[in-house]
């Protein structure tokens, strides 16, 4: 049997965090999401910027479809080498023995699987063979096939012109593609509700904590722009409530330094040098990434050798090692 070496069988009780909001993007969001729970399709495809809540958005589906008593499971084409990641996914093909894959395992459930984009070409066909016999072996009317999500940070179209990913592929993951828009691109009322939500939620989960959110933290908060999306922003609400814990209201002086930088008129300016922003951001990439210098350096646009040695230079020392 294959060893599941970078999965995570899971559930997040603020699963819902992605389609915060009341614009009429976010309404046609939840519709399209929802419309896709309901119905049986055999995959789906979710595409964003790092830190969008695509894995959330996927837990979401699974836990309003007919598959929710079923397992859920997450697999990462980034994380595994070719080898591992086809066992995991897709079982060994050479084994002389039964040795299946998670998508042959779940009977029934949700295999979400990340970073699709990075998964190997001969993976690719594997993996699209599989999706097609699978929905042949679904014509029973039993839910016994998996339902697989795909989730991509990469412009899979973009993917598919340069000749990295297949076309086939691609349109059997999904005929209409979920995309998740950045923060950077929500709305002022839509970023409000988000960061109130974010607030409530992590607030409640530690004692002292404080329970109200100050209007100045709120315009600090929307005037960032937010390269790591929702995973930044629920980690620096997370960091300022520890900060203020003792205290009834959470205050602009609560937050990081970055965060309370001039971003509208009326604020004071804190004098920061651009060597000091790229430090700060570089932490909280791979504070956000649990130290895995591997998706933060995706994220952050730069090799991993590069962000090594940005580690060095900048004196960023870690008690938990972050060698993936």
């Amino acid at each position: 049997m294959a060893r599941f070496l970078s999965l995570t069988w899971q559930r997040d009780n603020d699963a819902v965090l992605p389609l915060m909001g009341t614009s009429r993007t976010m309404h046609d969001l939840v519709r399209q999401v929802d419309a896709l729970a309901r119905s049986d399709a055999a995959t789906a495809l979710l595409i964003g910027e790092p830190g969008t809540g695509k894995g959330r958005l996927a837990q979401y589906i699974h836990s309003r479809s007919a598959r929710a008593a079923r397992p859920y499971v997450e697999i990462n084409c980034a994380t595994s080498d070719a080898t591992t990641l086809g066992a995991e996914l897709l079982g060994n093909p050479d084994s002389g023995e039964q040795d299946p894959g998670v998508i042959d395992m779940v009977n029934g459930g949700t295999v979400l699987i990340e970073e699709i984009a990075d998964l190997g070409p001969d993976l690719q066909e594997r993996l699209l063979h599989t999706l097609e016999a699978g929905a042949a072996r679904a014509d029973n009317g039993e839910m016994t096939t998996a339902r697989v999500i795909a989730a991509a940070s990469k412009d899979l179209v973009s993917e598919v012109n340069a000749g990295r990913f297949r076309e086939d592929l691609y349109y059997r993951l999904g005929v209409a593609p979920v995309h998740l828009p950045p923060l950077r691109a929500r709305s002022r009322d839509d970023l409000t509700e988000l960061i109130t939500a974010t607030f409530m939620a992590l607030s409640t989960e530690l004692a002292d904590s404080p329970r109200t959110l100050d209007d100045d933290v709120i315009e600090c908060l929307i005037a960032y722009p937010w390269p790591g999306n929702i995973r930044e922003l629920r980690n620096a609400i997370e960091r300022a409530i520890m900060v203020a814990r003792g205290e009834s209201v959470l205050r602009r002086v609560h937050l990081a330094a970055e965060l309370q930088a001039d971003q509208s008129p009326g604020i004071v300016h804190t004098p920061r040098t651009l060597m000091d922003v790229e430090r700060a951001h570089i932490h909280r990439t791979l504070r956000a990434h649990k130290l895995n210098r591997t998706h933060a350096a995706r994220e952050l646009g730069i090799s991993r050798a590069t962000l090594i040695k940005k580690i060095k230079e900048y004196g960023l020392v870690y008690r938990t090692p972050g060698s993936a």
